[in-house]
């Protein structure tokens, strides 16, 4: 049994791809449930976000699991087989359980060390557990998951990376635009997903008064645009992606963070903007987003100054969260290299428990038997030879249960239990009944 992960998120899928993706809270059971009536998935819980949706399944056989889980998804979101796997990502085994572990320590979202996550994971398990698609290897897997986020968040400050990314580059803007004119008020944010919400929050601490949310949704830019008015008195308001030429024509500062794998920003909108410009001052733009949101080439128009992330890494602040995230992985890189261990012991733990019952029954055996030829033992010699015969028995079996586990933490655990098995001719399917997957137990 191992684990696939088929995913979509914002590094790999236009919005338009993930919104049809997205899976609704009423509809996550049913996806479940089309997804268990695979033959070779028997475990599955799906994670979904406005960001990612992923799809994790314990399975027998990776191309017919891989086939099934396009195919749930592909009938969910209307998507053809071709669209999936053009925006889609997979991994299996161990770069599944790194990925799992990467995203739960908010490495892998928009906004670096978000803690939203966590919650998010936490709800794909109970979901899955309710409807009786979550067995051992699941329940270890998302526990641990959720045990590895808690741990990043801890023991880094990697909470304040985006936040700092956001603050470095306004003041970054701010130093570039000079003291020659008057102090920035007017800015433009383009998204309105978790990257834009913590832009609009910076931007109004930093002394921000006028701010137009843009989007290619217009309504979730008025909501963000609302709740800034509401948080901090702000006056704010959202506009469609089809105004952002307009907008900009007298802003202060843009800030392009969205989620897209595509430019948001062309050289033509700004070009746009600087003809019907009033302001004198030069329009400061900072591309926040991973891939680049803005055109390069708008960089290069008189009078605008292009501010990346590329170009904001020897700042100090953003060298902390540089150190934060580095501190980050490794700790994922440590809980992924435990988690992995443990996993490849627990193969062969089945088999050396197999094992420790047959030594035990031939111990009875040959109580029996000695009992039998030797009636007129008491009961105290009985149990003396009793322990006798057990202690050679553990000491006999001692080194090589252990050495089996320490050999298959480096894997190969499957190769080292066959040599037991056939060593001892041990019953093919005694270790698989030790081994039943909580699923089946549960009836």
């Amino acid at each position: 049994m191992s684990l696939l992960l088929f995913g979509a998120s914002h590094r790999s899928a236009p919005v338009p791809v993930l919104e049809r993706l997205a899976v609704a809270d009423t509809d996550r059971p049913k996806l479940v449930e089309a997804l268990m009536q695979s033959p070779v998935i028997s475990e599955t819980m799906v994670v979904s976000t406005c960001n990612r949706v992923e799809v994790y399944a314990v399975v027998d056989a990776f191309h017919p699991a891989l086939e099934a889980v396009g195919r749930v998804l592909g009938d969910y979101s209307g998507l053809s087989h071709s669209e999936l796997t053009q925006h889609a990502y997979v991994h299996y085994s161990e770069a599944a359980v790194e990925h799992l572990f990467t995203v739960a320590a908010g490495l892998d979202s928009m906004v670096i060390g978000e803690q939203q996550i966590l919650g998010q994971i936490r709800s794909a398990y109970t979901v899955a557990d309710e409807n009786r698609a979550a067995g051992s290897t699941l329940h270890e897997l998302a526990q641990q998951a959720l045990r590895v986020g808690k741990r990043v968040h801890t023991e880094t400050g990697i909470d304040r990376a985006g936040a700092s990314v956001v603050s470095v580059a306004v003041h970054r803007a701010r130093a570039l635009r000079g003291a020659d004119y008057p102090p920035m008020r007017r800015a433009v944010v383009i998204g309105a997903g978790a990257m834009g919400s913590l832009a609009t929050s910076q931007l109004a601490r930093d002394g921000i008064d006028d701010m137009v949310v843009v989007n290619r949704t217009a309504d979730r830019a008025a909501e963000l645009a609302a709740g800034v008015t509401e948080r901090y008195g702000v006056s704010a308001r959202g506009v469609s992606l089809t105004d952002v030429a307009a907008e900009m024509a007298d802003a202060d500062i843009v800030v392009a963070c969205t989620g897209s794998v595509n430019t948001v920003l062309e050289v033509g909108d700004v070009h746009g903007a600087l003809l019907a410009r009033t302001n004198p001052a030069p329009l400061m733009i900072c591309d926040l987003g991973l891939p680049r949101n803005v055109d390069p080439a708008a960089g290069r128009l008189p009078g605008v100054e292009v501010i990346d992330i590329e170009s904001l890494r020897g700042d100090h602040e953003t060298r902390a969260a540089a150190d934060d995230a580095a501190a980050a992985r490794t700790i994922v890189a440590d809980e992924l290299s435990d988690y992995l261990t443990a996993q490849r012991q627990a193969e062969v733990t089945p088999t050396v428990a197999a094992l420790r019952q047959r030594a035990a029954d031939l111990v009875e055996a040959e109580i029996l038997r000695l009992e039998t030829k030797l009636p007129g033992l008491d009961g105290h010699q009985r149990d003396e030879v009793a322990k006798a015969v057990r202690r050679v028995a553990d000491k006999l079996l001692h080194a090589p249960t252990v050495r089996v586990k320490q050999l298959a933490s480096n894997g190969n655990g499957d190769h080292y239990a066959e040599a037991l098995r056939e060593l001892f001719e041990l019953q093919p399917g005694t270790a698989e009944q030790v081994a039943a997957p909580d699923t089946e137990r549960r009836g």
